[in-house]
């Protein structure tokens, strides 16, 4: 070989690469217009609270879970609402004075034994009937003295006793019946055995309806100043009209004065009517 012919040979020898890379593998047939899948597994880049968040959201709410969801927040409205209605309900409890609070249980407490004092009365009557010698003449002297309670109750039969006065006086106008049919629950409530209001016999079918800025009673006008003449036992009945949030407060708001005396003797004087019930007859007719 000739002195050209290495020259030329080792040129050539510089010019190509060392080594050849070998040919590529044959592409998938892959469908137009479709691009290819990835692999499955954590994509990269990615931390673990984020693929957390990913998981998470946006939320993928079922049928039964949607319907679960609402049944509880109903549940939880629910005993919302009833904390809500029985803290209103404490919240006038709560807010007494202990003098106030030990005048409303000793108030229940006398009212229950009110009740106690008459299922023993009615027992002592069962049991002198039961051993009463004459019968008859103790069941008729029971049936009087039945006749006369019913006649006060009823207000066909004039009273006295024990008992308390209340005035309201009115200057502003703004004493409604349900204010003074609220006073005459909570007296009833305390005892009250027999009630008139400025003239007006109270009794068990009484009403009270407002009339051009005063107050009807059975459909009787009365005005200004109310007066309430209650027989029972005073040291129950005015503790009734004071208690807090009561009938007191509830007119001194309306700046109305309320005053109440305590007396040994009060006469309640008005009489109704007897009258006979149009459709109501005793069972033993």
């Amino acid at each position: 070989m000739s002195d050209r012919d290495a020259q030329s040979a080792n040129k050539l020898r510089k010019e190509l690469p060392d080594e050849v890379p070998p040919p590529a593998p044959p592409a998938a047939d892959v469908p137009a217009g479709k691009p290819p899948e990835r692999e499955a597994g954590p994509q990269p880049g990615l931390t673990g609270r984020q693929r957390l968040v990913k998981g998470l959201w946006p939320p993928r709410l079922t049928r039964a879970q949607l319907i679960v969801a609402l049944l509880l927040f109903g549940l939880g409205f629910g005993l919302a609402v009833q904390v809500a209605s029985n803290s209103e309900g404490d919240s006038a409890l709560r807010g007494a004075r202990q003098e106030d609070l030990v005048r409303i249980l000793d108030e229940l407490d006398d009212r229950t034994q009110r009740l106690e004092d008459e299922k023993q009365g009615l027992e002592k009557q069962r049991d002198e009937l039961e051993n009463s010698s004459d019968q008859a003449e103790e069941a008729r002297r029971q049936t009087l003295e039945k006749e006369r309670q019913l006649g006060i109750l009823a207000g066909t039969v004039a009273a006295q006793g024990p008992g308390i006065t209340v005035t309201i006086e009115d200057t502003k106008g703004a004493v409604e019946a349900d204010m003074l049919l609220d006073a005459i629950q909570e007296l009833r409530a305390a005892g009250a055995e027999a009630i008139q209001v400025n003239g007006v016999r109270v009794v068990a079918g009484t009403y009270l309806t407002d009339s051009d800025k005063s107050v009807s009673v059975d459909g009787n006008k009365i005005n200004a100043p109310y007066r309430f003449q209650v027989i029972g036992k005073p040291q129950d009945l005015e503790p009734a009209l004071n208690i807090p949030g009561g009938v007191v407060q509830t007119l001194e708001k309306e700046q109305a004065t309320v005053n109440v005396e305590r007396s040994g003797k009060i006469v309640v004087d008005a009489l109704r009517v007897a009258k006979r019930p149009d459709y109501a007859r005793s069972s033993s007719e």
